[in-house]
């Protein structure tokens, strides 16, 4: 009789407290005068996104677009990340002046991944705070300038050397080849990631079910169902997750590429051998040896979707990295190169196949670049000097933005004013949240947004954008320390397929092309076209 009383007792506390969460801050914007969108229970404004009834791109396009007639909507609005209250801004003005004019109010990221106790993804850029992420920011920033990129530019073409070579082995043995993108980037992504962060060599395409490739996809697959349910419970409950220790990562998955790094460090030290990748380059920041050199080609730009480094990029770093410190950014890289790279060149390769005129316009800017060149290697200052390529990569970075949306957590109290007698008050821990991919798609910003048009980009026009429109890699200090290492890899990539082959559509081609109702940037059915060598041409 007393178990049974006490089950009882224990259900209805655990009733109590699901009923109190599921209904937590029905009433916060409502007192803070903001229109916001009624929140479900307990999912809040994501559902749709969680039971994938909409894409993610499609999800913030809604609560973007929601109450077209309220004067103040189109600056700020309310929506509930389950029920989370988050201020989403619309504004151009107001979302440079948070994320640029008020970086102290906003430092940090919203963190549901990691706690101390799993150091491995804690402790990389993306998730570190305040002035740990200063210090990492300022130590890492030299690592992504101009002159390093140069170096690593070898590695990378080899890598779509590599992939040439494939490819025409494949379709002189069996003819013309198709192949699912994303696999198929995927795997090229991988593989660039390996030589340059981890100095590992592999070949993705050839060895299909190579370890680093398998360990790879699993790390970056945030959207299989059983990390989706984790971070599901992550997001709902995170006090019980920290005090439980919740990994979004398995132990074991962590292991294998803490023991790829460490293993190439001593091996690196005990041999005195000197690569020019990512783990070199932490070798040097953990010496103290990694600084900023000032100079004219310091001072270029890699393409219109460049962020430039802000004051505290270039500042002193800090000198006693951990290899959990290095692991830390190892993996932070790999699953911030891996996913995005793949997702950018994939949709590319769409829009290759969808609009022949603007591959063939392409395909003349690349081949008398490679004239130049005599046969030889393309080199780094070369690939940013071609204009048109750098307008088809701008144009599909607005069109499928890889990570269409960023956020910002406030640090100290501070009161927004929005115009016309409308204020929002701050508080600390209160979030803010860009729909980068919503207003790419504004048609106020970006006219016939549908459209797939690198003439937006164009010397002619691209001054036209208005700042704060187009966010492909965030804004402010915050924004992706790796766009010029990313830029230069889909364009490296981009390059080297367009020179040897033709992307055509067949039978498998999905077109329009329609986006997974996933969690992920992904499409419906794939992404299938088939690679026509240019041999004869």
């Amino acid at each position: 009789m007393l178990v049974e009383f006490l089950l009882l007792i224990a259900a209805a506390l655990f009733a109590k407290f699901i009923i109190d969460k599921g209904y937590k801050n029905e009433n916060y914007f409502k007192e803070r005068g903001v229109k916001y969108l009624q929140p479900n229970f307990l999912v809040g404004n994501s559902g749709n996104l969680f039971t994938r009834k909409r894409s993610i791109l499609k999800w913030t396009l809604d609560l973007y677009s929601a109450f077209p007639q309220d004067k103040f909507v189109h600056r700020i609005s309310g929506i509930f990340d389950f029920r989370s209250p988050v201020l989403l801004v619309k504004d151009p003005e107001l979302i440079k002046h948070l994320a640029i004019k008020e970086f102290d109010h906003f430092v940090n990221r919203r963190n549901i991944f990691a706690d101390e106790s799993d150091p491995a993804i804690y402790k990389s850029l993306f998730l570190l705070k305040e002035d740990d992420w200063r210090d990492m920011r300022a130590t890492l920033s030299p690592a992504f300038t101009g002159s390093k990129m140069r170096l690593m530019f070898e590695l990378i073409s080899e890598c779509s050397n590599q992939m040439v070579a494939f490819v025409n082995k494949e379709t002189k043995g069996k003819g013309i080849q198709t192949y699912e993108m994303k696999d198929f980037c995927s795997r090229m992504s991988n593989d660039i990631i390996a030589t340059c962060a981890f100095g590992i060599q592999v070949n993705s395409l050839k060895e299909q079910k190579n370890e680093f490739y398998l360990n790879g996809k699993d790390l970056t697959n945030l959207a299989k169902m059983s990390r989706l349910v984790k971070l599901l419970v992550m997001l709902i409950f995170p006090v019980i997750c920290k005090a439980l220790k919740v990994k979004l990562f398995s132990r074991q998955l962590i292991s294998f590429f803490r023991r790829a790094i460490l293993d190439a460090m001593q091996y690196r030290e005990k041999n005195n051998i000197i690569r020019p990748d990512m783990i070199h380059l932490l070798m040097e920041a953990k010496k103290g040896r990694l600084t900023h050199q000032t100079s004219d080609k310091e001072i270029d730009s890699a393409g219109f979707a460049t962020v430039e480094e802000s004051q505290i990029g270039k500042q002193e770093g800090k000198k006693d990295l951990s290899d959990d410190d290095i692991l830390a950014q190892c993996l932070i890289f790999f699953i911030g190169g891996f996913d995005t790279v793949s997702t950018s060149l994939s949709f590319l390769c769409y829009e290759m196949a969808s609009n022949p005129d603007v591959q063939e316009r392409l395909y003349e800017e690349i081949l008398n670049t490679n004239k130049q060149f005599d046969g030889k290697v393309i080199n780094y200052d070369t690939l940013q000097k071609m204009k048109y390529l750098d307008m088809v990569v701008s144009e599909n970075l607005r069109k499928w933005t890889p990570i269409p949306f960023f956020d910002r957590v406030c640090t100290k109290e501070y009161v927004l004013d929005c115009g016309d007698g409308l204020k929002y008050s701050f508080k600390k821990g209160d979030i803010f949240i860009v729909f980068t991919g919503a207003l790419h798609y504004d048609p106020q910003y970006f006219p016939n947004p549908e459209k797939f048009d690198p003439e937006r980009f164009s010397d002619e026009n691209k001054d036209q954008i208005v700042p704060g429109t187009y966010l492909p890699f965030g804004l402010g200090p915050r924004n992706c320390i790796g766009v010029r290492f990313a830029l230069m890899e889909v364009k490296s990539l981009l390059y080297y397929l367009i020179l040897n082959f033709k992307i055509e559509p067949n039978e498998k081609t999905q077109i329009p092309l329609k986006l997974s109702k996933n969690s992920a940037m992904v499409s419906e059915k794939g992404i299938w076209v088939q690679l026509t060598p240019r041999c004869k041409e």
